[in-house]
């Protein structure tokens, strides 16, 4: 009887004859090894004839045998464990909280999430931009401005969402993106006076604490001449918080009519004038009203060092025995002359109004109380309220009521007055 061996020759023999279309083709047979017990290896092996090819399957043996029964066995388990998805990423708050008013342009931005943030995951996104950082800490993500803010702006946060968004350490997502916008806090007065005396806008100067008292030093002491962003980062910061110090008259010899109007920190005829004077000299329209362009022209002009050429000035129009028109200039009497103001059917009316318009020469008309019309040139012309303005009119005399509501006085006086009256003085009629 052939052995097992044999039978396994003799298949392989004739599976590769019909392989070859019927030849016959010799190959060097595989070596059979025998068992511990004297088997050959027939027991592991199964022939299948599948079609005219052949294949040969090693198949191990019953458990319990010998380190023969395993060799080449796969020991990687039959089903693979699934992976579980990460969880979606969620905004848990923002700070400064949406809707939010008032707020520090000089502070961070701060976005809490569900969970710690993957390390280089993409950032929220801010507008307007200013340049700053964004750091990671944990999931926590917060914006630190290098320069702030602009005051009464709105800023709008958007966090990126989806593959392309921001994504946690576990590699979570959000789902759309979140949105939310605050406001910035106004421009602030204190600051605008420090500023605006500084600069010579005001009857008083201002020294910073430590001594940084002219806007030279602080000019020189935030980088002068410039407006990069290390100036304009220590200005807008100094916007949203003020820093102390003290306003000093310049000069004594203003009169208590002047000096009663002062009130730091607090809208004022004398701060609504600065701002005017300086609006002038910036050639912006003349409102009293600092927007922003008002406080980009003033940081401008504080790192240049550009103060007002034209000093301070102070009227004061009496409607006392005889009437008088008063200029104070940088403290002191530079004009005193008799004075005209309005009949007692158009009284000049009394309180400080700022100069808001000037003509060397121009026409009024009107109707008189009577009802006729009149046409009149007029020189030397400084408007401080509505129709009512310091001007030149030809009188037999002065020092009493016979104008229709303005301050008339004589010709070179009238010069005089027109020079040192520029945009923004104050002029007070007191009754």
């Amino acid at each position: 009887m052939a052995t097992v061996a044999g039978r396994v020759r003799s298949v392989l023999s004739r599976g590769a004859a019909l392989a070859a279309g019927g030849r016959r083709v010799t190959r060097p047979a595989a070596r059979l090894v025998a068992g511990k017990r004297g088997r050959g290896v027939a027991a592991g092996v199964s022939v299948l004839a599948v079609g005219v090819g052949l294949v040969l399957v090693a198949a191990t043996g019953p458990p319990g045998h010998g380190g023969g029964g395993t060799a080449g066995r796969d020991r990687r388990p039959a089903r693979l464990a699934s992976r579980k998805a990460a969880p979606p990423l969620r905004v848990l708050s923002v700070s400064p909280a949406k809707g939010a008013t008032g707020v520090d342009g000089a502070s961070p931005v701060s976005v809490r999430f569900s969970a710690p943030l993957a390390a280089h995951s993409p950032m929220p996104a801010l507008s307007p931009a200013v340049p700053g950082q964004w750091s990671e800490n944990g999931p926590v993500a917060e914006f630190t401005p290098a320069v702030p803010f602009r005051p009464s702006s709105a800023v709008r946060l958007r966090v990126p969402a989806g593959q392309s968004g921001v994504r946690s350490a576990a590699g979570g997502v959000l789902a759309s993106p979140a949105r939310a916008t605050f406001h910035t806090q106004g421009w602030s007065t204190l600051r605008l006076e420090q500023l605006l005396a500084q600069l010579g806008y005001l009857p008083l100067s201002w020294s910073q604490q430590g001594g940084q008292g002219g806007s030279t030093q602080v000019a020189l002491a935030n980088g002068a001449g410039s407006t990069g962003g290390g100036f304009m980062a220590s200005q807008l910061a100094a916007v949203y918080s003020p820093p102390a110090g003290r306003f000093t008259w310049r000069d004594q010899g203003y009169p208590a009519s002047l000096v009663n109007l002062w009130q730091p920190g607090q809208p004022s005829e004398i701060l609504t004038g600065a701002v005017m004077a300086f609006e002038a000299e910036q050639g912006i329209k003349i409102d009293g009203v600092a927007g922003p362009q008002v406080w980009n022209a003033l940081l401008r002009a504080v790192a240049r060092n550009r103060h007002n050429p034209n000093g301070y000035t102070y009227a004061v129009a009496s409607k006392g025995s005889p009437e008088t028109l008063t200029i104070w200039h940088n403290g002191r009497v530079v004009e005193r002359t008799p004075a005209n103001t309005g009949i007692p059917g158009r009284p000049t009316v009394d309180g400080t109004f700022p100069v808001y318009s000037k003509f060397v020469v121009t026409i009024m008309q009107g109707t008189n109380p009577d009802g006729s019309h009149y046409h009149d040139i007029v020189h030397w012309v400084s408007y401080f309220n509505g129709g009512d303005a310091v001007h030149y009119f030809p009188r037999a005399s002065y020092g009493f009521p016979q104008s229709l509501g303005c301050v008339e006085i004589q010709y070179q006086p009238a010069v005089r007055a027109y020079r040192y009256l520029t945009y923004g003085s104050l002029v007070s009629v007191q009754g």
